[in-house]
This record gives structure tokens, C-alpha cells and sequence, in this order.
């Protein structure tokens, strides 16, 4: 399609000396180029890391998924500045009227995504040219990444718009949008690949350059990701005729018995800022605290960020984090740095989450409990008295931005925080929802980890309840209440909102229709513009 022509992949020039050579000679010496680049192991690899550098690209622009999913949940606000934009508002009311200039909300994320599978595909589609030699057993591994890759952002994309156009190999066509089946067919196939032929080293054993590449667990745990949201939101049995549920569940099984992952000890510990805030409640300095780290046992995938982004084309910062900061403000003592006050958390979730559960200080910044004296309430749109804490900027105790004075360029592009996309709690919820014979073992020992009251039995309610809290503010609890029900009624309820907020400081009734969720059928709105440079090939989601 068009809007993917402009993507260049990343082949380097090497300069070779010509002397000695005969003149005759056609060889490209100069230059390598996709036709004569892919000829060695060490090139795949090469290639292999332009996939992944697309990991960190399809949230770079846009509205990053993590945000836009917390923003359209029912534990969160848009936010931002009161100045803004209501593109975050239409987004949290799925609701167009809200600010209808917003027609290309999301353009940055789609061109981004198919950016990454025009890489993914390169790869894919060339590793039969590379003359592997000795090392021929790096290419089932290869492949097995780069499909996982591919697989991750298709599920990503059909989530979020559902039908896309579908290309398993580098196109530049003019295609229409693909049916739902066919693209999770094709995610399917890429993970069950990659469950067989990607890295089955158990964490114990994963060398520090292996942290951060998609493993046989990784693959396992998005598989049964995958299988719970279709087969959730479609209302089917199967994961389209490839993935039963006691196969999900093998897969989740499977990490638990041998992929040698284990909760953190300690809720907080798992995220910078509120280890900081626990350092700093117990009487210590904010860098004298307990933080597990980005490696720790319980990450079984994530994205790798760092702070050596530039305004060169080096994108490696997780960019989208710095939205979920306290707006124009850092905080010293707690060492919260500075952002843009996006995904103001709704009241009532602080208010109702029971006090002696360490998730809830551990995942909202409590402005008044926290005795914050934020200044800039008059500057945030959709105010509430509560922000996120596990993904947001981070201070020195000079209240410096941490990311710059770590060498950073800007503390907009700088931040180094990984995603972690799939943790180990998460397998071990997904197993007690799939049936898993040990299922309230499984929930007991997350809620045990939060000092959280044991529960006595296993239903759905007490499965996504749970989920709820763990996972808040991790981009996961939006697609939660989209799958309970393929009818959404559930997701509608929950999102249906009536209350109180500030915005420029000045008081005003927020309110959330669920029934706009149903008409959209809880999907974003596809970019006007690729519309448009389709020549009409892609049609707009209902509702939109």
C-alpha cells in the first residue's frame, strides 16, 4: 500500500578498496543494497536487529498502544494539558463529536507498524539467500524472531483496528483491508513457529545479550494471550481451528514447570518509581532503594529501551512514557519527574482499592495522600488528584531529569524504562483462567505477593478482578474488558462514567457513554490519511 513506500531499510555502505581488481568485474563493491546484502549470519543478525529496533519504533509516534489502551479503559482518563486537544477525551468517550478534527489520531502508530513488518518481512523472505556454513543453526532462531515480532505487531494492529491489510511479504500494492481470520492465522502460525524453534534457555540461563530477544516463553505467553482475547471477543471456542484452550493452557504450563520464572518478592520492586517512593516512605534516600531491575525473574518479555535517543534517527527511548508524568512538575522527595499529565486516573479506583494492598500505592501517584504539592493542577485537563506511577519520568534529588543526567539528549526522547510486556504473574493468571488445575494456587500466590487476603474459590469475576489490579496502568485492562464478553456489554458498563473533574482548574461533569464502546465495537479509529492515499481501498470502523 502506498503508505508504506517510503520505508527505507537500514543497509549500510561499506567502502572497499578496487585495487587489484579487474575492471571487468560487476560485482557491487561499494555499495550493500537488499539485493547483495543478505549473505551471511552476521548480516541476518544485523537484519534481525532492525526488527527489533522496530519494536521500539511502533510506539515512538502517535498514540502508543500502552497509553491509548490505559486512556480507553475504565481506570483512566485521557488527561494532558488543559490547553490540549481533545484527541485523548474522543479517545476515553469513543466518541468523534468530542473533537472531530482528530481524523489522524493514530497515523504515526500505522505507519510505524507496517514500517516493522516491511523489516520483518525483508528478513523473512531473504534468509534463504544467506550461505549459513557452520552456523546454520541460527536460522530456525532467526526466523522464529522475526516472525515473533511480526506476530506481536499484527496482534497489536488487529486489536486496535481490526481489519488491516495483510502483507507477509515486502509490498508496495495497493491492498484492501483483510479479514480478522486471516490475519490471526497468520499470527498464529508465527507463534507456534516460534514456540518450536526460538530460544528454549530458561531464564537462569539467558546470557545478558539474550535479555530482551523473544524466547520459546515469550512465544508460549503471547500464544495464550492471543487464544484469550479472540476467542473472548469473538465468542469462539478456538483459537481459528489452530489453538485449542487445553493447548493455551499447555503453553502457560509450560513457562510455570520450566521456564524458570518466579514473582518479584516485592509488588513495588518490579517499577523505578515506586521502589523510589518506598525508599523515600521508609526514611531513605530515593536511590538507596530495592528496584528489581529491567532483567529481573519475572519479565518473560519486554521491550529493551535506552537512553542514547537523538534527533539523528537513533530511537531507542520509550518516548511514550514521558505522556504518564506529573504535568510540567517533578516532585523531589519521591523523585517523580516531569511529563505531560496524560491517563489521569479515575478517583474511585484509588478511593475503593483496599488500603493494605501494595499494588494500589505502588501503581497511582496520590497527590494529596502523597502531600504532593503540585502546583500546576490550573494546567491539567480531566484533573483528578491521581496519576499513574509505573511508567513515568523519573528525577535526581536535584530534581533533575534522571534519563538526561544519565547522558540523555532531551528528557523527551531519553527515557530508558522497558515495557514489560508479558510478566510472570500474567502467565500464572492466564493458566488459573484457562482451567489450570492449580488455578487457585496460581491467584493465592499473586494476591499473596500484594498481602493481599487469599480468596477462596475460582470464578471469571474473580480472574479479571484480580487482573485488574496487577496489571493496572500496563496497557492490558482495556483488552481485558473488551474479551469478557463478545457481546461488550461488560466493557460498556464498565467504561459508563458520571462525575467530577477539573480542567483549568474550573470543576465540570465528565462523562463516559459506554454505548458509544458498542457502536465502535471498542476499535480505533483508522487514519483518515491512509484512507485518503488508498483511493477509497480502506473503509473507516463503524462508529468512526
Amino acid at each position: 500500500m502506498k503508505s508504506i513506500r517510503y520505508i527505507l531499510f537500514f543497509l549500510t555502505a561499506i567502502v572497499l578498496s578496487s585495487c587489484g581488481k579487474d575492471f571487468l568485474d560487476t560485482e557491487d563493491l561499494t555499495n550493500k543494497n537488499e539485493g547483495n546484502y543478505y549473505s551471511t549470519p552476521e548480516e541476518a543478525q544485523t537484519a534481525l536487529t532492525g526488527c527489533y529496533d522496530a519494536l521500539q519504533l511502533i510506539y515512538d509516534d502517535g498514540v502508543a498502544t500502552p497509553v491509548a489502551s490505559d486512556v480507553m479503559s475504565d481506570m483512566c482518563f485521557g488527561g494532558t494539558g488543559a490547553a490540549d486537544g481533545d484527541g485523548y477525551p474522543m479517545m476515553d468517550e469513543f466518541n468523534m463529536n468530542v473533537s472531530p478534527g482528530d481524523v489522524n489520531l493514530f497515523e504515526g502508530n500505522w505507519k510505524q507498524f507496517y514500517k516493522g513488518i516491511f523489516r520483518c518481512n525483508s528478513l523473512l523472505i531473504n534468509l534463504d539467500k544467506v550461505e549459513w556454513g557452520d552456523k546454520a543453526d541460527q536460522k530456525p532462531i532467526i526466523e522464529a524472531e522475526a516472525r515473533f515480532l511480526r506476530a506481536y505487531f499484527y496482534f497489536d494492529m488487529v486489536r486496535m483496528w481490526e481489519k488491516v491489510p495483510l502483507l507477509t511479504e515486502p509490498s508496495a500494492e495497493n491492498i484492501p483491508q483483510s479479514e480478522p481470520d486471516d490475519i490471526y492465522s497468520v499470527v498464529a502460525e508465527d507463534l507456534l513457529f516460534a514456540v518450536e524453534n526460538a530460544s528454549k534457555s530458561p531464564y537462569s540461563q539467558i546470557a545478558a545479550s539474550g535479555y530482551g530477544h523473544a524466547t520459546k516463553w515469550a512465544a508460549e505467553g503471547m500464544l495464550a494471550r492471543v487464544f484469550l482475547f479472540y476467542t473472548g471477543y469473538y465468542g469462539k471456542d478456538d483459537l481459528v481451528g489452530m489453538v485449542t484452550k487445553e493447548q493455551a493452557l499447555g503453553f502457560v504450563e509450560d513457562i510455570i514447570t520450566n521456564g524458570g520464572f518466579d514473582l518479584v518478592p516485592n509488588y513495588a520492586d518490579l517499577w523505578p518509581a515506586a521502589a523510589q517512593y518506598e525508599a523515600a516512605k521508609n526514611g531513605k534516600p530515593i536511590y538507596d532503594n530495592t528496584y528489581a531491575g529491567e532483567t529481573n525473574q519475572e519479565v518473560v518479555f519486554s521491550i529493551k529501551y535506552t537512553y542514547t535517543s537523538d534527533y539523528n534517527g537513533n530511537t531507542d527511548g520509550n518516548q511514550w512514557l514521558v505522556m504518564n508524568g506529573l504535568r510540567k512538575q517533578s516532585w523531589i522527595p519521591n523523585g517523580y519527574g516531569s511529563g505531560w499529565g496524560a491517563n489521569t486516573v479515575v478517583p474511585e479506583v484509588y478511593q475503593n482499592w483496599d488500603a493494605s494492598d501494595t499494588r494500589r500505592d505502588a501503581s497511582i501517584m496520590a497527590i494529596s495522600e502523597e502531600s504532593i504539592n503540585y502546583e500546576q493542577i490550573n494546567d491539567v485537563k480531566e484533573y483528578t488528584g491521581y496519576f499513574t506511577k509505573k511508567y513515568i519520568p523519573l528525577c535526581d534529588t536535584a530534581g533533575n531529569s534522571t534519563a538526561v543526567e544519565l547522558g540523555g539528549v532531551n528528557f523527551m526522547i531519553g527515557q530508558y524504562q522497558d515495557y514489560f510486556v508479558i510478566r510472570f504473574a500474567d502467565v500464572l493468571l492466564m493458566a488459573a483462567e484457562l482451567g489450570s488445575a492449580n488455578a487457585l494456587t496460581y491467584l493465592n500466590k499473586v494476591r499473596e505477593r500484594a498481602k493481599a487476603e487469599p480468596v477462596g474459590g475460582v470464578t471469571k469475576d474473580v480472574i479479571f478482578e484480580e487482573r485488574r489490579l496487577e496489571f493496572a496502568f500496563e496497557g492490558i485492562r482495556y483488552y481485558d474488558l473488551l474479551r469478557y464478553d463478545n457481546t461488550l456489554q461488560y466493557a460498556a458498563s464498565k467504561v459508563s462514567y458520571s462525575g467530577t473533574v477539573l480542567t483549568g482548574g474550573a470543576q465540570y461533569t465528565k462523562t463516559i457513554d459506554g454505548s458509544y464502546l458498542k457502536l465502535t465495537r471498542g476499535l480505533c479509529q483508522i487514519p483518515n490519511n491512509q484512507i485518503t492515499l488508498s483511493g477509497g481501498v480502506l473503509v473507516q470502523n463503524t462508529g468512526w
